[in-house]
């Protein structure tokens, strides 16, 4: 009974992140550029570099910065902040424990419920302006830049909100971006997620279904992160990439002649084996930087 019930709850995870997965890949399939075809009339396959966007793209977990932005337009108040960033962190740090991930899912998603998709990107727009546009990785984006250059598609893979996901792609210059995809109606936000946050194994999901959708030859692309929970995504593509690896990844890197790239300075990039304390601390930074900044202008970063 006890192998039964697991071997279901393994279904039903599988299940949603395959859900995830093709929401993501059909909402970034519908907003990229079309392509010309070729000579038999239909778009050629071409390779593609995919990176995620936390401390990969961006030092930092962007779904702090977005938090602090919306508890600046009193979105939610100091203890619902503390609560949701600390199971983002718990979920991040902790792996795919399931207990975590209905947590994770559900403070990601309390931010949004009854407000509208306009509303919300056009925040999302002023918070990246207002305090994610300065925490790029310059190695990072001259990575993406080379792979532009090279007449290659470039799309962002996160967890981070698809409408967040979407404008911090835009702002950069890439194709465009895979991330979690909430449902909607009538253009409002109703709370619930389609399928499960865009995280491990749903990640791989959107990148198979998005070459799909897009012909793209998957062991002609190339993938970058920075943890663990993105093997998955590594795996599917000819040239993964390890960037500011945290300790089990570069394990793997290692392990399986994958590159590593660290952008991070000093003594950073050795301590990498004490994930939980930067986690706490990111968490008590997006906290106490949000009062702050809330208390000198009300409503605005």
């Amino acid at each position: 009974m006890v192998l039964l019930r697991r071997r279901s709850t393994t279904k039903n995870t599988n299940d949603r992140a395959v859900r995830a997965g093709e929401a993501a890949a059909a909402a970034a399939h519908a907003s990229a550029p079309p392509r010309a075809p070729g000579e038999d009339g239909l778009p050629p396959r071409i390779g593609a570099a995919f990176f995620d966007l936390d401390n990969t793209v961006m030092r930092g977990a962007s779904i702090f910065h977005l938090a602090r932005g919306l508890y600046a337009r009193r979105f939610f108040g100091a203890r619902d902040i503390a609560r949701f960033g600390w199971q983002q962190a718990r979920f991040r740090l902790g792996g795919e424990h399931m207990g975590h991930v209905g947590d994770a899912q559900e403070a990601a998603l309390s931010f949004a419920r009854g407000h509208t998709v306009e509303e919300i990107r056009v925040i999302g727009e002023e918070i990246f302006d207002e305090c994610m546009a300065d925490k790029i990785w310059p190695g990072t984006r001259g990575l993406a830049q080379m792979h532009l250059d090279a007449g290659r598609q470039v799309w962002l893979v996160t967890a981070a909100p698809i409408e967040i996901a979407t404008t911090i792609a835009g702002r950069l210059g890439l194709t465009g971006a895979l991330g979690t995809v909430s449902e909607t109606r009538d253009g409002v936000y109703t709370g619930r997620l389609v399928g499960e946050l865009l995280h491990g194994e749903a990640k791989a999901e959107a990148v198979r279904a998005l070459a799909d959708r897009e012909g793209l030859d998957l062991t002609d692309c190339s993938a970058y992160s920075d943890s663990a929970n993105d093997i998955p995504m590594l795996t599917l593509v000819g040239d993964p990439c390890a960037v500011n690896p945290d300790a089990r990844l570069r394990r793997h890197a290692r392990a399986y002649g994958w590159r590593v790239k660290d952008y991070r300075t000093g003594r950073k990039a050795a301590r990498i084996g004490l994930p939980a304390a930067a986690g706490v601390g990111a968490v008590a930074g997006a906290l106490v930087a949000g009062t702050a900044v809330r208390r000198r202008v009300p409503g605005r970063i």
